[in-house]
């Protein structure tokens, strides 16, 4: 019994400071984070769908959720909006490194629609 206990304060313990972390967390970081999530909602939708109705248009399917977690990806990668990672990269040229990056990817999946 004691050690749930402890089991617990330990997973209390966890998320306060997650929480305090990602309260520190600049506003241009949590942007980035909302994007990602809401692509990667996006793609778990798509397989909801696709689990429900069916896929009769498979590469249809497959050039959605790609596109999703591809963009997602790039975002998670790019570093446009911080400096944390890259410091001797401008955010100008990061930026441009992720919109080219979007639209070689977007092109690809495109072509993969036929």
């Amino acid at each position: 019994m004691g050690r749930t206990l402890s089991t617990k304060e330990d997973a209390g313990a966890l998320f306060h400071s997650l929480r305090s972390a990602y309260a520190a967390t600049p506003v241009n970081l949590k942007i980035i984070d909302l994007y990602v999530g809401f692509a990667i909602f996006t793609a778990l939708i798509q397989v909801v769908y696709m689990a429900m109705v069916g896929s009769f248009p498979f590469n249809s399917f497959l050039s959605g959720v790609l596109s999703c977690v591809g963009t997602a990806v790039l975002a998670g990668k790019s570093n446009f909006l911080s400096p944390l990672f890259a410091k001797d990269l401008p955010p100008e040229r990061a930026f441009a490194d992720f919109v080219l990056c979007n639209l070689v990817l977007h092109l690809v999946i495109m072509n993969f629609l036929g």
